[in-house]
């Protein structure tokens, strides 16, 4: 009786989650859209960089700099490459290049500037890391997995998808993006409120601030998602939605806050208790946030949970190899867009990204594929393919700083020591990391953030000029000892909160041994 209660009451776990995370959705726009109607507009206008111009030639932003006008104004600029007024005197505005002239340009304020051309490239940047999750992802990782869980895989990916986006536009973003605290930001921009067609995130950007907000909603898709690989074939459903969402709050936001947001890994004039006066991290497109984030959560979930049954016993090859290749091949396309995407224009150092992004991802394939072929007499299609994966891992912190010859000694690092970590390391320590999140994303993150501070130099064609290589790795080494722990402690905050709201995040022998696209969905991959 008491099973019986407890598996009708898991069964009814999801649906509970659907209902509480809508309740809390709705009543937090409640709340923003009443403390909106409530401010004073000298408040709601008084940013610079997301000002929107309610109308009228008179109309100025209350802080009295130059703000972009809103959609709504008279000075609103069509979108192409053309001079921004300050939508009401004639001495301000800005030049063609983004400079301050005029009266903003005394005031030392600078109005940003949309372009085009930038706008246009980071449009399609956004639709190619999103589609790096669904399909990508999806498939490398259902290809990897047993023929009855691919449909599991496909689905926890997909739903993943759904929630984060929520997520990042009900309170994620703000908290990432907003705010000068050294682990999380504001609520200023819950909803995205006070963001509209004419606002900037920030006065250096010449792309909207929904653009960019998409954009980075696609990093914060793809980073839960990663994690799927290690527990995948075992954990419940409803375990995983509700496991994702509380790390999602507790480890990629923070993370991303303290990397991107202004937060900890940036040591600033005063320095902090992590990084001392001057010192700054480098990351250019998430070798911290995304990757080492991600890896760490998997290595902790996939121990946390228990190995597959029938592990070191039973078969449990990849049940499609040419899924797995075309998903991985996906997954290297949207990459131009994960790394050459992350300077938010298009223009020299996003070519060399992509470049650089190239190079490394081909040396860490060849690498991975020669050592698979000297220990094991033949190189594996999944070999090669996890190489190209592990390449891709190791060049997104440097791919702003690093050049060509940088590029090659990352990937050829990142194929022979990542092929180590999912090989002879697992084997020793016995984990079973089913899609080998840890030893591609979490190593291969560890080794790309740390050989930032090496590659940027010139002397290796980097674009950081001349600067103390063993100091600047030590920063780098600092940031990634700090996201291992941070990490860590987080998922296993998640874990044990999921598995106390699901009775037990693990799938019965039952249902494992069934699969779980029958046990969870109802349905099956293949229809036989």
């Amino acid at each position: 009786m008491i099973m019986k209660i407890r598996k009708e009451y898991t069964r009814k776990m999801p649906l509970a989650f659907v209902l509480a995370a809508l309740i809390g959705l709705f009543t937090a726009y409640g709340l923003a859209q009443e403390e909106k109607g409530d401010a004073p507009a000298e408040e709601v206008k008084a940013d610079a960089t997301t000002t929107n111009d309610a109308g009228g030639d008179d109309a100025k932003p209350a802080d009295g700099g130059d703000a972009e006008p809103a959609d709504g104004g008279d000075a609103e600029p069509d979108g192409g490459d053309e001079e921004n007024t300050d939508g009401g005197g004639d001495d301000g505005g800005c030049c063609d290049e983004g400079e301050c002239c005029g009266e903003g340009e005394e005031k030392g304020e600078k109005v940003p500037v949309l372009n085009s051309g930038d706008t246009a490239w980071m449009i399609v940047a956004t639709a190619l890391v999103l589609f790096m999750t669904i399909p990508g992802l999806s498939l490398f990782y259902g290809g990897l997995g047993r023929k009855k869980n691919v449909l599991s895989i496909l689905v926890q990916c997909f739903a993943i998808t759904c929630t984060m986006t929520l997520l990042w536009l009900a309170f994620g973003y703000s908290l990432a993006a907003t705010g000068d605290g050294k682990y999380f930001g504001t609520l200023d921009k819950k909803f995205l409120q006070g963001v509209g067609v004419g606002s900037f995130a920030d006065p250096e950007h010449t792309i909207p601030e929904s653009v960019f907000f998409t954009f980075q909603m696609t990093f914060a898709i793809i980073t839960p998602a990663l994690i799927v690989g290690a527990f995948a074939e075992r954990m419940k459903f409803s375990a995983v939605l509700i496991f994702s969402v509380i790390w999602f709050i507790i480890s990629y936001v923070p993370v991303w806050h303290m990397a991107w947001g202004g937060g900890l890994f940036g040591g600033g004039d005063d320095g902090n208790w992590l990084m001392g006066a001057g010192e700054e991290v480098w990351d250019f497109a998430g070798g911290t946030v995304v990757h080492v984030n991600a890896g760490i959560a998997g290595l902790v979930a996939c121990i946390m949970v228990g190995k597959r049954k029938g592990f070191g016993t039973a078969k449990m090859t990849p049940h499609n190899v040419p899924l797995t290749l075309i998903g991985a091949a996906m997954l290297w396309v949207g990459w131009f867009g994960f790394n050459a995407g992350s300077e938010l224009a298009a223009n020299g150092t996003a070519g060399m990204a992509l470049l650089v992004t190239q190079v490394a991802t081909a040396a860490a394939a060849v690498t991975w594929m020669f050592v698979e072929w000297n220990a094991k007499g033949k190189p594996t299609a999944v070999g090669i393919a996890t190489g190209a994966v592990a390449g891709l891992v190791a060049i997104t912190p440097a791919s702003g700083t690093a050049g060509p010859m940088g590029a090659l000694i990352i990937g050829v690092a990142a194929g022979a020591i990542c092929y180590w970590a999912a090989t002879s390391l697992k084997s020793k320590y016995g984990y079973d990391d089913s899609l080998d999140v840890f030893g591609v994303h979490g190593v291969g993150g560890i080794v790309g953030a740390i050989l930032t501070g090496l590659c940027a130099h010139n002397m290796f064609g980097g674009s950081e000029g001349l600067f103390d290589i063993s100091a600047q790795m030590w920063v780098q080494t600092k940031s990634v000892l700090l996201t291992i722990v941070w990490s860590a402690i987080a998922t296993w905050i998640a874990l044990k909160i999921a598995d106390a709201l699901t009775g037990g995040i693990r799938a019965n022998d039952d249902d494992e041994e069934l699969g779980l696209d029958l046990a969870d969905h109802g349905e099956a991959g293949y229809s036989s």
